[in-house]
């Protein structure tokens, strides 16, 4: 694990800085000159380091008899993508979630209001009703004809009007209280169950994370600690390999873009945030998973954006990866379950996985599904 490290924060299409390159070579850990690759660690067969006692995988454990480590390494690298997209999941429930409790909150202390409201219409209602009672249950119009004073006979059509209009108000207000009541309670109904829903959905992304995790936790710690240590070196292997794929089809030549003031901040941010450890569901500000690590550097950055990396790729305005500039947040795999942070010179600051810590890594060292940009609008 590198420390932190200064990153150089502008265009990536000339020479890397000092500070830079070496930021890029302790985390790439090779050359950036394109076409060279080195040779992957031979592997020993894990059935001689397994430790006894472990628990039992069946055919899937790295003790299974012919399995080579190189196995146990795409085992244990397909539990934890499979752990990360679940991550996401977890992460866009939970957010829906904390989304449907404020709505659910705003309508209760709406129907509140609508309650007290109705209260006092009908406080009002029964005054007239008892009004009405009082005066022998007569309607005002037949109270006119038999009234004995033909000089105030005038003013009182005129009254009876008004008192006509207000009574057919009164009943009107009732009325649309009563439907914006009824409209709340199917709304409440709607939230309740769209909320039971999300919270299904997090529970059972929760439960899918931690089996995939510990079975990931079970297949490593069968290891010994050298092949542990090989299990490690094979991940950066396979990452620098990809690097140098990436850095050979000369696309730092082709990528010169600077970062602007919100995007350097975001930079910054994440930059502070190295030899941090990675958890999944984090958002800080001790330990993060991916998204949640774009997420707060941006929020720094002075942008909201989403909180996962699928939802991060979906919303967020995109650009090509030639057009890319430091703080531009680059989107991997098919499935947009993992996120790092353009740092300029063909690096990103990403959360890799649980076990690791968040560090510096090629930007070519993932599949990359696409860039995209949280402050679209400048540039």
């Amino acid at each position: 694990m590198m420390g932190k490290r200064k990153v150089r924060r502008g265009g990536g299409g000339g020479g890397a800085g000092v500070a830079a390159a070496t930021a890029f070579v302790c985390a790439v850990g090779m050359s950036a000159a394109p076409g060279r690759a080195q040779a992957a660690p031979r592997e020993p067969t894990p059935g001689a380091g397994a430790e006894s006692g472990a628990g039992s995988e069946g055919a899937a454990g790295p003790a299974s008899a012919g399995s080579s480590l190189q196995e146990v390494h795409k085992k244990v690298q397909g539990l934890y993508r499979k752990a990360e997209a679940a991550t996401d999941a977890y992460n866009l429930a939970r957010e829906k979630q904390a989304r449907q409790e404020k709505r659910i909150v705003k309508i209760a202390q709406s129907v509140v209001k609508a309650e007290k409201r109705m209260t006092g219409l009908r406080k009002r209602a029964g005054a007239v009703a008892r009004a009405q009672y009082r005066n022998g249950g007569i309607p005002p119009e037949a109270q006119l004809l038999l009234g004995d004073d033909p000089e105030s006979f005038l003013d009182d059509i005129t009254l009876a009007r008004k008192g006509q209009q207000a009574t057919r108000g009164l009943m009107n207000q009732l009325e649309k209280t009563q439907a914006t009541l009824d409209r709340y309670a199917k709304a409440a109904t709607r939230e309740w169950e769209r909320l039971d829903s999300s919270r299904a959905k997090k529970a059972a992304a929760r439960k899918e994370i931690r089996a995939k995790l510990a079975k990931a936790k079970r297949l490593e710690s069968r290891l010994k600690a050298k092949e542990r240590e090989r299990l490690r070196q094979l991940e950066e292997e396979q990452q620098r390999q990809a690097q140098t794929t990436w850095l050979g089809s000369g696309i730092l030549r082709k990528i010169g873009g600077k970062g602007t003031s919100r995007g350097l901040r975001a930079v910054d941010f994440a930059t502070a945030q190295l030899g941090k450890d990675y958890v999944w569901g984090a958002e800080g500000p001790d330990t993060y998973d991916c998204s949640g690590l774009t997420q707060r550097a941006w929020a720094v950055g002075g942008r909201s954006i989403p909180r996962t990396s699928q939802e991060q790729w979906r919303q967020l305005p995109r650009v090509s990866v030639e057009r890319m500039r430091p703080g531009d947040l680059i989107i991997y795999f098919k499935d947009a379950s993992h996120v790092g942070m353009y740092v300029g010179d063909g690096a990103i600051i990403h959360a890799p996985r649980p076990g690791r810590q968040i560090t510096v890594a090629g930007a070519g060292s993932m599949p990359i599904l696409g860039v995209v940009r949280p402050d679209g609008s400048e540039g």
